[in-house]
């Protein structure tokens, strides 16, 4: 049984929510350590010397330990506990490489897509207009993949899916028409009905931004 669970984390991070809602549907107890990212908290000196060398959340503080990276972090968690674990070799395969495509596609993407037009305030730009076609692209090859699988990497949920979750309930409007992928709302409502989930504006602190 782990001896404190100390969630580094603001409500904007969807890779925050990763972890975050991991423990809400185990009911694993945590507590949220709110980051102030938007005024320059991860860029500090403190920070990266206490908290994170790389600047960034999640940061999990687990019996001493303090551990980054929500695919990581998520391996970690399911290892110990056995929920939302893979259960096979292949099993396994299947739930990294599906990690491994929201990190790289899927969530990176969509996530600098929102903060660039949600959070940076920039406007349509060269940038954003490459982003979101590759966001498309991801949503497109997930939205197949949901056509025929209930959830990402196996018959059941998995860390696979928590990890996909992270970016996909957020509100704001990045210029993504959700209609366009049937199969992959579906697989959001699947999720959203695991007992004990939670929006992240919701779960995690900081939500709504000062005006």
């Amino acid at each position: 049984m782990a001896q404190d669970n100390v969630l580094y984390c603001f409500a904007q991070s969807g890779n925050a929510y990763k972890v975050a809602l991991y423990f809400a549907l185990t009911g694993e107890a945590w507590t949220p350590q709110f980051v102030d990212f938007f005024n320059g908290e991860t860029r500090s000196k403190a920070y990266r010397d206490t908290v994170n060398a790389m600047g960034e959340v999640p940061v999990l503080k687990r019996n001493g330990g303090m551990f980054t990276q929500s695919g990581a972090i998520l391996s970690m968690l399911a290892e110990e506990s056995g929920h939302f674990a893979p259960e096979t070799a292949q099993e396994r395969y299947e739930v990294n490489r599906w990690i491994l495509f929201d990190n790289h596609k899927f969530t990176s993407n969509y996530a600098t897509l929102r903060f660039l037009l949600s959070f940076a305030k920039t406007g349509e730009t060269g940038a954003t207009e490459f982003l979101r076609g590759r966001v498309k692209a991801a949503f497109k090859l997930a939205n197949e993949h949901f056509a025929s699988h209930e959830f990402a990497a196996a018959d059941r949920p998995t860390i696979a899916d928590l990890s996909m979750a992270g970016y996909v309930y957020y509100p704001e409007e990045v210029g993504i028409n959700w209609d366009d992928y049937p199969h992959l709302q579906t697989w959001k409502a699947r999720i959203a009905a695991l007992p004990g989930w939670q929006h992240p504006y919701d779960l995690m602190p900081g939500h709504p931004l000062p005006v």
